[in-house]
């Protein structure tokens, strides 16, 4: 979970924690003396719950975490849950525990058995007059029913990278790219898809290479999404269907940089025909870019981070100079690709963090095998794929 979003949890437990944990207490101490006695137990408890008004159900357990009283709910009670063994539970786990004088635990939330609704359980420590450990107060709570700060958490800003399909990823070297209908009209696509964003209220798209469509999101009808096939996106008559609007005030990406994006799009499409990207969205309102790469390796950046980085730091610096004339560099009509790519299929089955591996002792001019009996420039040629792979895919971390 991300840092922000674990703040956000914190901060609206320990709201929860205030307001449901000095009634516990209260009510605690009114239990004490009737510990002994289930019925009066019942009755206090039926009475009690009329006044904790998001409690779903009420019960007492003894000292070892053994159920001792009827499970009361909001009229009525269940008297087949008394001699329940609840010890075991997650929610008490840390009640067995002294705890320098705690005597309220508040679950993690968790999904309810018989309603199948996120929940959480508060346990409160029964204490007798020489403060030893009567038993337990349990009260569960429905997480829609109970009261919460209303203010919704703020995205992250930093670059969050998400691991793919493991079985994508192993056939990785057997792809390659195919050219779609959108790769054959890209600029023209491109051109029409920047237009929607700049005048016609489009905030927010989602660009499908492969299967050839877009997904956009307009100002005027923000909960909905609308599908933009090839039929569409060639005609340039599509911008008559959409109202003209000024460029929407909450946008924080600059006009001149949606082209910018774009180019950079296509550029990440192009430059590698095993390892392309395959979806791209952009949204001017948060200023996120989202990447989903062949590999299925997914990036989410702020526009401005990705207008930074070039073909370089996406595949290494070999991509963008593929081009150039290098002593160093062999063309791939040299190589014998048929053996090269199924060396590369049986590395790559063996996990990222072989793959790692292999490259390091590659950097360092080692010869691990099955390479050993490869020529230099096969073995430079596959020390560049596997570079490519993993710097898409993960930035070169892994924890497999």
């Amino acid at each position: 979970m991300d840092s922000t979003l674990k703040q956000s949890v914190k901060h609206q437990r320990k709201l929860l924690t205030h307001l449901l944990g000095g009634t516990l207490a209260d009510l605690a101490i009114e239990l004490a003396p009737l510990m002994n006695d289930s019925d009066q137990l019942n009755k206090h408890l039926v009475k009690a719950i009329q006044d904790l008004p998001y409690c779903k159900y009420l019960y007492v357990l003894d000292s070892s975490g053994k159920q001792i009283s009827a499970t009361v709910k909001h009229g009525g009670a269940k008297l087949e849950d008394i001699g329940r063994d609840r010890s075991s539970r997650p929610y008490m786990k840390n009640m067995f525990i002294p705890r320098n004088g705690i005597d309220f635990e508040l679950s993690s939330a968790y999904i309810s058995s018989n309603k199948k609704r996120p929940s959480v359980t508060g346990i409160q420590l029964i204490r007798g007059e020489n403060n030893e450990r009567l038993g337990f107060l349990g009260v569960d709570y429905d997480l829609r029913e109970l009261p919460r700060e209303d203010k919704m958490y703020e995205e992250p800003r930093q670059w969050r990278q998400i691991k793919g399909d493991p079985a994508i990823r192993s056939g990785l070297f057997l792809q390659q790219r195919v050219e779609s209908q959108m790769d054959t009209k890209l600029e023209d696509v491109m051109t029409i898809l920047e237009e929607l964003m700049l005048e016609h209220g489009v905030y927010h798209c989602q660009i499908h290479y492969s299967s050839s469509r877009v997904t956009v999101w307009h100002v005027d009808d923000p909960y909905t999404y609308r599908i933009l096939t090839m039929d569409e996106l060639s005609d340039t008559e599509i911008c008559l269907a959409y109202p003209r609007r000024e460029y929407f005030e909450r946008n924080i990406v600059p006009k001149k940089d949606i082209c910018n994006v774009f180019k950079q799009f296509s550029a990440l499409r192009f430059a590698d025909e095993t390892v392309y990207l395959r979806s791209g969205s952009l949204n001017l309102v948060n200023g996120f870019i989202g990447l989903n790469f062949s590999c299925d390796g997914t990036h989410y950046l702020t526009y401005d981070e990705f207008l930074s980085r070039g073909l370089d730091f996406w595949f290494g610096a070999s991509m963008s100079d593929e081009s150039k004339p290098s002593d160093n560099t062999t063309s791939k009509d040299a190589l014998n690709m048929s053996h090269l790519d199924e060396v590369l299929e049986e590395i790559a089955q063996r996990g990222c963090l072989e793959v790692n591996q292999f490259i390091s002792q590659l950097d360092a001019g080692k010869k691990p095998a099955p390479l050993d009996k490869l020529e230099e420039d096969e073995r430079q040629y596959i020390h560049n794929e596997l570079k490519s792979v993993m710097a898409v895919y993960e930035g070169g971390v892994c924890s497999i």
